[in-house]
Protein backbone atom coordinates (compact mmCIF):
# COMPACT_ATOMS: atom_id res chain seq x y z
CA UNK A 1 0.00 0.00 0.00
CA UNK A 2 2.88 2.35 0.75
CA UNK A 3 4.27 1.74 -2.78
CA UNK A 4 0.94 2.62 -4.37
CA UNK A 5 0.66 5.73 -2.23
CA UNK A 6 4.14 6.89 -3.27
CA UNK A 7 3.31 6.20 -6.91
CA UNK A 8 0.15 8.30 -6.68
CA UNK A 9 2.09 11.07 -4.91
CA UNK A 10 4.66 11.10 -7.73
CA UNK A 11 1.88 11.28 -10.29
CA UNK A 12 0.28 14.15 -8.42
CA UNK A 13 3.59 16.03 -8.32
CA UNK A 14 4.03 15.44 -12.07
CA UNK A 15 0.45 16.14 -13.09
CA UNK A 16 0.23 19.37 -11.09
CA UNK A 17 2.67 21.39 -13.25
CA UNK A 18 1.35 19.68 -16.40
CA UNK A 19 -2.21 20.71 -15.61
CA UNK A 20 -1.11 24.27 -14.84
CA UNK A 21 0.83 24.42 -18.13
CA UNK A 22 -2.11 22.96 -20.06
CA UNK A 23 -4.53 25.49 -18.57
CA UNK A 24 -2.17 28.41 -19.33
CA UNK A 25 -1.59 27.21 -22.89
CA UNK A 26 -5.31 26.63 -23.32
CA UNK A 27 -6.18 30.13 -22.11
CA UNK A 28 -3.52 31.83 -24.23
CA UNK A 29 -3.50 29.48 -27.22
CA UNK A 30 -7.16 29.76 -28.23
CA UNK A 31 -7.31 33.55 -28.76
CA UNK A 32 -3.86 33.52 -30.40
CA UNK A 33 -4.87 30.73 -32.78
CA UNK A 34 -8.19 32.45 -33.58
CA UNK A 35 -6.42 35.77 -34.24
CA UNK A 36 -3.82 34.16 -36.53
CA UNK A 37 -6.50 32.29 -38.48
CA UNK A 38 -8.68 35.41 -38.82
CA UNK A 39 -5.68 37.31 -40.07
CA UNK A 40 -4.95 34.64 -42.67
CA UNK A 41 -8.62 34.43 -43.63
CA UNK A 42 -8.81 38.19 -44.10
CA UNK A 43 -5.68 38.16 -46.24
CA UNK A 44 -7.05 35.27 -48.28
CA UNK A 45 -10.41 36.94 -48.84
CA UNK A 46 -8.78 40.26 -49.74
CA UNK A 47 -6.53 38.55 -52.24
CA UNK A 48 -9.50 36.73 -53.79
CA UNK A 49 -11.53 39.95 -53.96
CA UNK A 50 -8.59 41.79 -55.47
CA UNK A 51 -8.16 39.01 -58.00
CA UNK A 52 -11.88 39.04 -58.91
CA UNK A 53 -11.98 42.84 -59.19
CA UNK A 54 -8.86 42.78 -61.35
CA UNK A 55 -10.42 40.13 -63.60
CA UNK A 56 -13.66 42.10 -63.92
CA UNK A 57 -11.78 45.29 -64.77
CA UNK A 58 -9.70 43.38 -67.32
CA UNK A 59 -12.89 42.05 -68.91
CA UNK A 60 -14.40 45.54 -69.00
CA UNK A 61 -11.22 47.02 -70.44
CA UNK A 62 -10.93 44.25 -72.99
CA UNK A 63 -14.59 44.62 -74.02
CA UNK A 64 -14.24 48.40 -74.22
CA UNK A 65 -11.08 48.09 -76.30
CA UNK A 66 -12.48 45.56 -78.78
CA UNK A 67 -16.16 46.39 -78.99
CA UNK A 68 -16.09 50.15 -78.48
CA UNK A 69 -12.74 51.77 -79.26
CA UNK A 70 -11.87 49.22 -81.92
CA UNK A 71 -15.17 49.68 -83.75
CA UNK A 72 -14.90 53.47 -83.53
CA UNK A 73 -11.44 53.36 -85.10
CA UNK A 74 -12.68 51.05 -87.88
CA UNK A 75 -15.69 53.26 -88.74
CA UNK A 76 -15.43 55.26 -92.00
CA UNK A 77 -18.45 57.41 -91.31
CA UNK A 78 -20.58 58.46 -88.39
CA UNK A 79 -20.60 56.32 -85.22
CA UNK A 80 -24.01 55.23 -83.92
CA UNK A 81 -25.17 53.35 -80.76
CA UNK A 82 -27.50 50.41 -81.27
CA UNK A 83 -28.36 47.11 -79.63
CA UNK A 84 -27.22 45.12 -82.71
CA UNK A 85 -23.97 46.98 -83.03
CA UNK A 86 -22.15 44.00 -84.48
CA UNK A 87 -24.43 44.05 -87.54
CA UNK A 88 -24.01 47.79 -88.17
CA UNK A 89 -20.59 49.10 -89.35
CA UNK A 90 -19.25 51.77 -87.05
CA UNK A 91 -21.88 51.09 -84.37
CA UNK A 92 -21.17 50.73 -80.67
CA UNK A 93 -23.39 49.01 -78.03
CA UNK A 94 -26.00 50.86 -76.09
CA UNK A 95 -25.73 50.68 -72.23
CA UNK A 96 -28.13 47.74 -71.92
CA UNK A 97 -26.25 45.79 -74.56
CA UNK A 98 -22.99 46.75 -72.91
CA UNK A 99 -24.22 45.32 -69.60
CA UNK A 100 -25.43 42.12 -71.25
CA UNK A 101 -22.16 41.54 -73.06
CA UNK A 102 -20.08 42.34 -69.99
CA UNK A 103 -22.17 39.84 -67.98
CA UNK A 104 -21.40 37.15 -70.51
CA UNK A 105 -17.68 37.85 -70.39
CA UNK A 106 -17.49 38.08 -66.60
CA UNK A 107 -19.60 34.97 -65.99
CA UNK A 108 -17.90 32.76 -68.54
CA UNK A 109 -14.95 32.27 -66.18
CA UNK A 110 -15.14 29.94 -63.16
CA UNK A 111 -14.75 32.71 -60.63
CA UNK A 112 -16.44 33.45 -57.36
CA UNK A 113 -18.24 36.56 -58.74
CA UNK A 114 -20.76 36.47 -61.60
CA UNK A 115 -22.79 39.26 -63.20
CA UNK A 116 -25.95 39.11 -65.29
CA UNK A 117 -28.12 41.78 -66.94
CA UNK A 118 -31.46 40.15 -67.80
CA UNK A 119 -35.03 41.07 -68.66
CA UNK A 120 -38.20 39.25 -69.45
CA UNK A 121 -38.81 41.70 -72.35
CA UNK A 122 -35.75 41.47 -74.70
CA UNK A 123 -35.70 43.17 -78.11
CA UNK A 124 -37.06 41.24 -81.08
CA UNK A 125 -34.47 39.19 -82.87
CA UNK A 126 -32.40 38.82 -79.68
CA UNK A 127 -32.26 35.44 -77.98
CA UNK A 128 -34.62 35.35 -75.01
CA UNK A 129 -32.96 35.46 -71.57
CA UNK A 130 -33.08 32.19 -69.64
CA UNK A 131 -34.54 33.20 -66.28
CA UNK A 132 -34.62 30.97 -63.23
CA UNK A 133 -37.15 31.16 -60.39
CA UNK A 134 -35.11 33.67 -58.38
CA UNK A 135 -34.78 36.04 -61.35
CA UNK A 136 -38.45 35.85 -62.32
CA UNK A 137 -39.56 36.46 -58.74
CA UNK A 138 -37.05 39.27 -58.36
CA UNK A 139 -38.40 41.09 -61.47
CA UNK A 140 -41.99 40.80 -60.21
CA UNK A 141 -41.02 41.93 -56.69
CA UNK A 142 -38.95 44.89 -57.90
CA UNK A 143 -41.67 46.07 -60.25
CA UNK A 144 -44.00 46.08 -57.24
CA UNK A 145 -41.45 47.81 -54.98
CA UNK A 146 -38.21 48.94 -56.70
CA UNK A 147 -36.71 50.19 -53.42
CA UNK A 148 -36.72 46.78 -51.65
CA UNK A 149 -33.49 44.86 -52.46
CA UNK A 150 -33.79 41.18 -53.29
CA UNK A 151 -31.15 38.92 -51.70
CA UNK A 152 -31.01 35.11 -51.60
CA UNK A 153 -28.58 32.96 -49.66
CA UNK A 154 -28.30 29.30 -50.60
CA UNK A 155 -25.83 26.44 -50.74
CA UNK A 156 -24.83 23.33 -48.84
CA UNK A 157 -22.67 22.48 -45.85
CA UNK A 158 -19.49 23.04 -47.86
CA UNK A 159 -20.63 25.81 -50.24
CA UNK A 160 -22.54 29.09 -49.81
CA UNK A 161 -23.90 31.44 -52.50
CA UNK A 162 -25.32 34.95 -52.18
CA UNK A 163 -27.39 36.44 -55.03
CA UNK A 164 -28.42 40.09 -55.04
CA UNK A 165 -30.80 41.60 -57.63
CA UNK A 166 -31.10 45.35 -58.28
CA UNK A 167 -33.72 46.95 -60.59
CA UNK A 168 -32.87 48.40 -64.03
CA UNK A 169 -35.00 51.57 -63.93
CA UNK A 170 -36.05 53.30 -67.15
CA UNK A 171 -34.85 56.91 -67.61
CA UNK A 172 -36.16 59.50 -70.02
CA UNK A 173 -33.66 58.60 -72.75
CA UNK A 174 -34.42 54.88 -72.35
CA UNK A 175 -38.17 55.48 -72.48
CA UNK A 176 -37.86 57.54 -75.69
CA UNK A 177 -35.63 54.92 -77.33
CA UNK A 178 -37.70 51.86 -76.36
CA UNK A 179 -41.08 53.39 -77.16
CA UNK A 180 -39.88 54.41 -80.67
CA UNK A 181 -37.71 51.41 -81.52
CA UNK A 182 -39.32 48.95 -83.94
CA UNK A 183 -37.79 45.92 -82.17
CA UNK A 184 -38.99 46.94 -78.70
CA UNK A 185 -41.57 44.45 -77.35
CA UNK A 186 -43.21 47.24 -75.32
CA UNK A 187 -43.86 50.79 -76.48
CA UNK A 188 -45.65 52.31 -73.50
CA UNK A 189 -42.71 52.56 -71.09
CA UNK A 190 -42.75 55.31 -68.51
CA UNK A 191 -39.95 56.91 -66.57
CA UNK A 192 -39.28 54.85 -63.41
CA UNK A 193 -40.52 51.55 -64.84
CA UNK A 194 -38.39 48.45 -64.12
CA UNK A 195 -37.29 46.89 -67.38
CA UNK A 196 -35.21 44.09 -65.86
CA UNK A 197 -32.60 43.35 -63.21
CA UNK A 198 -28.89 43.26 -62.86
CA UNK A 199 -27.77 40.38 -60.69
CA UNK A 200 -24.53 39.82 -58.86
CA UNK A 201 -23.88 36.37 -57.35
CA UNK A 202 -20.95 35.58 -55.10
CA UNK A 203 -20.01 31.97 -54.47
CA UNK A 204 -17.88 31.16 -51.44
CA UNK A 205 -16.76 27.52 -51.10
CA UNK A 206 -16.45 26.82 -47.36
CA UNK A 207 -14.37 23.70 -47.93
CA UNK A 208 -11.70 25.80 -49.62
CA UNK A 209 -11.34 27.91 -46.45
CA UNK A 210 -11.09 25.06 -43.99
CA UNK A 211 -7.32 24.98 -44.21
CA UNK A 212 -7.31 28.69 -43.48
CA UNK A 213 -8.01 27.75 -39.84
CA UNK A 214 -4.78 25.78 -39.56
CA UNK A 215 -3.80 27.40 -36.27
CA UNK A 216 -7.15 26.55 -34.70
CA UNK A 217 -6.89 23.02 -36.07
CA UNK A 218 -3.44 22.70 -34.55
CA UNK A 219 -4.79 24.12 -31.28
CA UNK A 220 -7.69 21.68 -31.23
CA UNK A 221 -5.37 18.81 -32.09
CA UNK A 222 -3.12 19.84 -29.21
CA UNK A 223 -6.14 20.21 -26.91
CA UNK A 224 -7.42 16.78 -27.97
CA UNK A 225 -4.01 15.24 -27.35
CA UNK A 226 -3.77 16.96 -23.98
CA UNK A 227 -7.29 15.84 -23.07
CA UNK A 228 -6.57 12.28 -24.15
CA UNK A 229 -3.34 12.31 -22.15
CA UNK A 230 -5.20 13.68 -19.14
CA UNK A 231 -7.89 11.00 -19.49
CA UNK A 232 -5.26 8.28 -19.71
CA UNK A 233 -3.47 9.64 -16.66
CA UNK A 234 -6.77 9.90 -14.79
CA UNK A 235 -7.68 6.34 -15.73
CA UNK A 236 -4.30 5.18 -14.54
CA UNK A 237 -4.66 7.14 -11.32
CA UNK A 238 -8.21 5.85 -10.94
CA UNK A 239 -6.91 2.30 -11.30
CA UNK A 240 -4.28 3.01 -8.64
CA UNK A 241 -6.89 4.56 -6.34
CA UNK A 242 -9.21 1.60 -6.89
CA UNK A 243 -6.34 -0.67 -5.97
CA UNK A 244 -5.72 1.33 -2.81
CA UNK A 245 -9.44 1.39 -2.02
CA UNK A 246 -9.58 -2.36 -2.47
CA UNK A 247 -6.63 -2.81 -0.14
CA UNK A 248 -8.17 -0.37 2.32
CA UNK A 249 -11.48 -2.21 2.13
CA UNK A 250 -9.75 -5.51 2.75
CA UNK A 251 -7.76 -3.94 5.58
CA UNK A 252 -10.94 -2.44 7.05
CA UNK A 253 -12.72 -5.77 6.81
CA UNK A 254 -9.77 -7.43 8.50
CA UNK A 255 -9.64 -4.76 11.21
CA UNK A 256 -13.41 -4.98 11.68
CA UNK A 257 -13.18 -8.74 12.10
CA UNK A 258 -10.27 -8.34 14.51
CA UNK A 259 -12.08 -5.62 16.46
CA UNK A 260 -15.15 -7.83 16.79
CA UNK A 261 -12.96 -10.59 18.13
CA UNK A 262 -11.22 -8.21 20.51
CA UNK A 263 -14.64 -6.96 21.67
CA UNK A 264 -15.33 -10.43 23.05
CA UNK A 265 -12.49 -9.93 25.53
CA UNK A 266 -13.50 -6.43 26.63
CA UNK A 267 -16.47 -4.85 28.31
CA UNK A 268 -18.62 -3.03 25.73
CA UNK A 269 -18.03 0.32 27.47
CA UNK A 270 -14.25 -0.16 27.38
CA UNK A 271 -14.35 -1.36 23.80
CA UNK A 272 -16.34 1.69 22.68
CA UNK A 273 -14.19 4.15 24.63
CA UNK A 274 -10.97 2.71 23.15
CA UNK A 275 -12.18 2.61 19.54
CA UNK A 276 -13.80 6.04 19.79
CA UNK A 277 -10.55 7.53 21.09
CA UNK A 278 -11.92 8.53 24.49
CA UNK A 279 -9.42 6.34 26.31
CA UNK A 280 -5.75 5.77 25.61
CA UNK A 281 -4.32 2.29 25.89
CA UNK A 282 -1.70 3.24 28.45
CA UNK A 283 -0.91 2.14 31.97
CA UNK A 284 -2.90 4.66 34.01
CA UNK A 285 -5.29 4.43 36.93
CA UNK A 286 -7.45 6.76 38.98
CA UNK A 287 -9.25 6.56 42.28
CA UNK A 288 -13.03 6.55 42.06
CA UNK A 289 -16.00 5.69 44.20
CA UNK A 290 -17.56 2.64 42.62
CA UNK A 291 -20.31 0.15 43.39
CA UNK A 292 -18.85 -3.36 43.08
CA UNK A 293 -20.88 -6.50 42.43
CA UNK A 294 -19.58 -10.01 42.99
CA UNK A 295 -21.43 -13.28 42.52
CA UNK A 296 -20.74 -16.99 42.33
CA UNK A 297 -22.70 -20.23 42.14
CA UNK A 298 -23.30 -22.13 45.37
CA UNK A 299 -21.91 -25.68 45.37
CA UNK A 300 -20.56 -25.27 41.85
CA UNK A 301 -18.00 -28.03 42.48
CA UNK A 302 -20.77 -30.52 43.15
CA UNK A 303 -22.52 -29.45 39.96
CA UNK A 304 -19.31 -29.91 37.99
CA UNK A 305 -18.99 -33.47 39.22
CA UNK A 306 -22.46 -34.33 37.91
CA UNK A 307 -21.99 -32.87 34.38
CA UNK A 308 -19.86 -33.79 31.42
CA UNK A 309 -17.30 -31.14 30.42
CA UNK A 310 -19.21 -30.32 27.19
CA UNK A 311 -22.51 -29.88 29.05
CA UNK A 312 -20.81 -27.85 31.75
CA UNK A 313 -19.19 -25.54 29.18
CA UNK A 314 -22.52 -24.99 27.42
CA UNK A 315 -24.32 -24.37 30.71
CA UNK A 316 -21.73 -21.96 32.10
CA UNK A 317 -21.47 -20.01 28.83
CA UNK A 318 -25.24 -19.63 28.69
CA UNK A 319 -25.27 -18.46 32.30
CA UNK A 320 -22.55 -15.85 31.76
CA UNK A 321 -24.17 -14.68 28.50
CA UNK A 322 -27.46 -14.00 30.24
CA UNK A 323 -25.82 -12.33 33.24
CA UNK A 324 -23.62 -10.13 31.02
CA UNK A 325 -26.63 -9.01 28.99
CA UNK A 326 -28.41 -7.94 32.16
CA UNK A 327 -25.28 -6.13 33.40
CA UNK A 328 -24.98 -4.25 30.09
CA UNK A 329 -28.68 -3.37 30.18
CA UNK A 330 -28.22 -1.65 33.55
CA UNK A 331 -24.96 0.09 32.55
CA UNK A 332 -22.53 -2.11 34.47
CA UNK A 333 -18.96 -2.78 33.39
CA UNK A 334 -18.25 -6.51 33.29
CA UNK A 335 -14.75 -6.83 34.70
CA UNK A 336 -14.02 -10.53 34.54
CA UNK A 337 -15.23 -14.10 34.89
CA UNK A 338 -13.44 -16.14 37.56
CA UNK A 339 -14.51 -19.75 37.24
CA UNK A 340 -18.20 -19.55 38.11
CA UNK A 341 -17.81 -16.05 39.67
CA UNK A 342 -18.71 -12.74 38.02
CA UNK A 343 -17.25 -9.30 38.83
CA UNK A 344 -19.15 -6.19 37.69
CA UNK A 345 -18.72 -2.57 38.77
CA UNK A 346 -20.60 0.68 38.26
CA UNK A 347 -19.08 4.17 38.07
CA UNK A 348 -16.43 3.81 35.34
CA UNK A 349 -15.95 4.49 32.46
CA UNK A 350 -19.52 5.82 32.58
CA UNK A 351 -21.31 6.98 35.69
CA UNK A 352 -24.67 8.45 36.65
CA UNK A 353 -23.55 9.47 40.10
CA UNK A 354 -22.72 7.37 43.15
CA UNK A 355 -26.32 6.96 44.31
CA UNK A 356 -27.77 6.08 40.92
CA UNK A 357 -24.87 3.69 40.23
CA UNK A 358 -25.69 1.81 43.47
CA UNK A 359 -29.39 1.67 42.64
CA UNK A 360 -28.63 0.42 39.11
CA UNK A 361 -26.40 -2.29 40.57
CA UNK A 362 -29.18 -3.45 42.92
CA UNK A 363 -31.71 -3.54 40.07
CA UNK A 364 -29.22 -5.62 38.10
CA UNK A 365 -28.77 -8.09 40.96
CA UNK A 366 -32.53 -8.53 41.37
CA UNK A 367 -32.95 -9.12 37.62
CA UNK A 368 -30.07 -11.61 37.66
CA UNK A 369 -31.61 -13.66 40.51
CA UNK A 370 -34.93 -13.78 38.69
CA UNK A 371 -33.27 -14.76 35.45
CA UNK A 372 -31.35 -17.54 37.21
CA UNK A 373 -34.68 -18.94 38.44
CA UNK A 374 -36.01 -18.89 34.88
CA UNK A 375 -32.86 -20.55 33.54
CA UNK A 376 -33.06 -23.25 36.20
CA UNK A 377 -36.45 -24.24 34.84
CA UNK A 378 -35.08 -24.43 31.28
CA UNK A 379 -32.02 -26.40 32.41
CA UNK A 380 -34.12 -28.71 34.53
CA UNK A 381 -36.13 -29.62 31.42
CA UNK A 382 -32.83 -30.42 29.69
CA UNK A 383 -31.87 -32.86 32.42
CA UNK A 384 -29.83 -30.72 34.82
CA UNK A 385 -30.87 -32.12 38.17
CA UNK A 386 -29.09 -29.68 40.49
CA UNK A 387 -30.10 -26.04 39.94
CA UNK A 388 -27.82 -23.02 39.97
CA UNK A 389 -28.16 -20.93 43.15
CA UNK A 390 -26.26 -17.67 42.90
CA UNK A 391 -24.96 -15.70 45.89
CA UNK A 392 -24.44 -11.99 45.35
CA UNK A 393 -22.59 -9.28 47.24
CA UNK A 394 -22.64 -5.51 46.62
CA UNK A 395 -20.38 -2.86 48.11
CA UNK A 396 -19.82 0.85 47.48
CA UNK A 397 -16.42 2.42 48.11
CA UNK A 398 -13.25 3.87 46.66
CA UNK A 399 -11.08 1.73 44.38
CA UNK A 400 -8.26 2.20 41.94
CA UNK A 401 -9.64 1.67 38.44
CA UNK A 402 -7.80 1.70 35.12
CA UNK A 403 -5.22 -0.21 33.10
CA UNK A 404 -2.89 -2.46 35.11
CA UNK A 405 -0.09 -4.56 33.67
CA UNK A 406 2.95 -4.10 31.44
CA UNK A 407 3.60 -2.08 28.30
CA UNK A 408 2.97 -5.21 26.24
CA UNK A 409 -0.11 -6.53 28.01
CA UNK A 410 -2.55 -4.90 30.36
CA UNK A 411 -5.91 -5.45 31.96
CA UNK A 412 -8.66 -2.94 32.69
CA UNK A 413 -9.84 -3.75 36.21
CA UNK A 414 -10.27 -2.50 39.77
CA UNK A 415 -8.00 -3.00 42.78
CA UNK A 416 -8.68 -2.25 46.42
CA UNK A 417 -10.04 -3.55 49.70
CA UNK A 418 -13.57 -2.43 48.76
CA UNK A 419 -13.53 -4.89 45.83
CA UNK A 420 -12.43 -7.67 48.22
CA UNK A 421 -15.28 -6.70 50.54
CA UNK A 422 -17.82 -7.30 47.75
CA UNK A 423 -16.41 -10.81 47.33
CA UNK A 424 -16.62 -11.40 51.10
CA UNK A 425 -20.24 -10.20 51.21
CA UNK A 426 -21.06 -12.65 48.44
CA UNK A 427 -19.55 -15.50 50.43
CA UNK A 428 -21.85 -14.89 53.42
CA UNK A 429 -25.00 -14.37 51.35
CA UNK A 430 -27.65 -17.08 51.25
CA UNK A 431 -28.03 -19.03 47.98
CA UNK A 432 -30.37 -17.00 45.81
CA UNK A 433 -29.84 -13.99 48.09
CA UNK A 434 -28.16 -10.57 47.97
CA UNK A 435 -25.92 -9.16 50.70
CA UNK A 436 -25.15 -5.42 50.90
CA UNK A 437 -22.59 -3.34 52.74
CA UNK A 438 -23.95 -0.52 54.84
CA UNK A 439 -22.60 2.07 52.33
CA UNK A 440 -24.68 0.47 49.56
CA UNK A 441 -27.70 -0.14 51.81
CA UNK A 442 -27.77 3.55 52.76
CA UNK A 443 -28.06 4.46 49.04
CA UNK A 444 -30.81 1.92 48.18
CA UNK A 445 -32.76 1.61 51.45
CA UNK A 446 -35.98 2.82 49.79
CA UNK A 447 -35.83 -0.12 47.37
CA UNK A 448 -35.27 -3.08 49.73
CA UNK A 449 -36.10 -4.43 53.14
CA UNK A 450 -32.91 -5.74 54.74
CA UNK A 451 -31.72 -6.94 58.14
CA UNK A 452 -28.23 -6.43 59.55
CA UNK A 453 -25.99 -9.45 60.12
CA UNK A 454 -23.13 -9.93 62.54
CA UNK A 455 -20.24 -7.52 61.89
CA UNK A 456 -17.25 -8.90 59.97
CA UNK A 457 -13.63 -7.81 59.84
CA UNK A 458 -11.77 -7.40 56.56
CA UNK A 459 -8.05 -7.17 55.92
CA UNK A 460 -7.25 -3.70 54.63
CA UNK A 461 -10.39 -2.18 56.21
CA UNK A 462 -9.85 -0.82 59.70
CA UNK A 463 -13.52 -0.67 60.66
CA UNK A 464 -15.93 -3.51 61.29
CA UNK A 465 -18.33 -4.05 58.41
CA UNK A 466 -21.99 -4.70 59.06
CA UNK A 467 -23.53 -6.73 56.22
CA UNK A 468 -27.20 -6.31 55.30
CA UNK A 469 -29.11 -9.27 53.96
CA UNK A 470 -31.92 -8.37 51.54
CA UNK A 471 -35.16 -9.92 52.80
CA UNK A 472 -37.65 -8.25 50.50
CA UNK A 473 -38.19 -5.63 47.84
CA UNK A 474 -39.83 -2.22 48.16
CA UNK A 475 -40.95 0.48 45.76
CA UNK A 476 -40.34 -0.11 42.09
CA UNK A 477 -38.54 -3.42 42.66
CA UNK A 478 -41.57 -4.85 44.47
CA UNK A 479 -43.68 -4.14 41.38
CA UNK A 480 -41.46 -6.21 39.13
CA UNK A 481 -42.58 -9.66 37.96
CA UNK A 482 -42.13 -12.41 40.51
CA UNK A 483 -40.66 -15.83 39.85
CA UNK A 484 -41.23 -18.60 42.42
CA UNK A 485 -39.06 -21.64 41.96
CA UNK A 486 -38.30 -24.67 44.12
CA UNK A 487 -36.76 -27.97 43.12
CA UNK A 488 -36.25 -30.68 45.71
CA UNK A 489 -36.98 -34.38 45.94
CA UNK A 490 -40.69 -34.79 45.30
CA UNK A 491 -41.17 -31.05 44.51
CA UNK A 492 -40.71 -29.36 41.16
CA UNK A 493 -42.21 -25.84 41.29
CA UNK A 494 -41.69 -22.95 38.88
CA UNK A 495 -44.08 -19.99 38.67
CA UNK A 496 -43.50 -16.87 36.57
CA UNK A 497 -46.27 -14.50 37.62
CA UNK A 498 -45.82 -12.15 34.64
CA UNK A 499 -45.62 -14.83 31.97
CA UNK A 500 -48.75 -16.73 32.95
CA UNK A 501 -52.01 -15.79 31.15
CA UNK A 502 -55.54 -15.55 32.61
CA UNK A 503 -56.44 -19.16 31.84
CA UNK A 504 -53.13 -20.26 33.28
CA UNK A 505 -53.80 -18.30 36.48
CA UNK A 506 -57.03 -20.17 37.16
CA UNK A 507 -55.43 -23.47 36.30
CA UNK A 508 -52.44 -22.73 38.56
CA UNK A 509 -54.75 -21.80 41.43
CA UNK A 510 -56.63 -25.09 41.01
CA UNK A 511 -53.48 -27.19 40.87
CA UNK A 512 -51.91 -25.38 43.84
CA UNK A 513 -55.11 -25.87 45.85
CA UNK A 514 -55.00 -29.57 45.03
CA UNK A 515 -51.35 -29.70 46.08
CA UNK A 516 -52.07 -27.96 49.38
CA UNK A 517 -54.98 -30.32 50.04
CA UNK A 518 -52.76 -33.35 49.31
CA UNK A 519 -50.10 -32.05 51.68
CA UNK A 520 -52.72 -31.37 54.39
CA UNK A 521 -54.08 -34.89 54.12
CA UNK A 522 -50.59 -36.34 54.37
CA UNK A 523 -49.76 -34.29 57.43
CA UNK A 524 -52.83 -35.58 59.36
CA UNK A 525 -52.13 -38.56 61.69
CA UNK A 526 -53.42 -41.92 60.48
CA UNK A 527 -56.68 -43.10 62.08
CA UNK A 528 -56.92 -46.57 63.74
Amino acid sequence: MAGLGEQIARQQRTMGPLLVAAVVIGLIGLPVAAWLDLRDLSERMLRRQASEISRIIDEMRGFYGSDVVGRVLQANGAVTATHNYRDVPGAIPIPATLSIELGKRISVHDGSVKYRFVSDLPFKGRAPHQLDVFERNAILALRANPKEPIIEVSGSLFDRQVRAAAPVVMGQVCVTCHNSHPDSPKTDWKVGDVRGIQEISVNQPIAANILTFKYLLVYFAFAAAAGLTFILLQRRQSALIQGINKELSEANDFLAAISLKIAKYLSPQIYKSIFSGQKDVTIATERKKLTIFFSDVKDFTAIVERLQPEDLTLLLNEYFTEMSAIALKHGGTVDKFIGDALLVFFGDPETQGVEEDARACLRMAVDMQRRVEQLNRVWHDRGVERPFRARMGINTGYCNVGNFGSDDRMDYTIIGAEANLAARLQSIAEPGGICLSYETYALVRDLVRARPLAPIAMKGISREVVPYEVEGLLGELAQRPQVISEHTTGLDLFLDVEAIDENGVERAKKRLSEALLALSIRSKPAAF
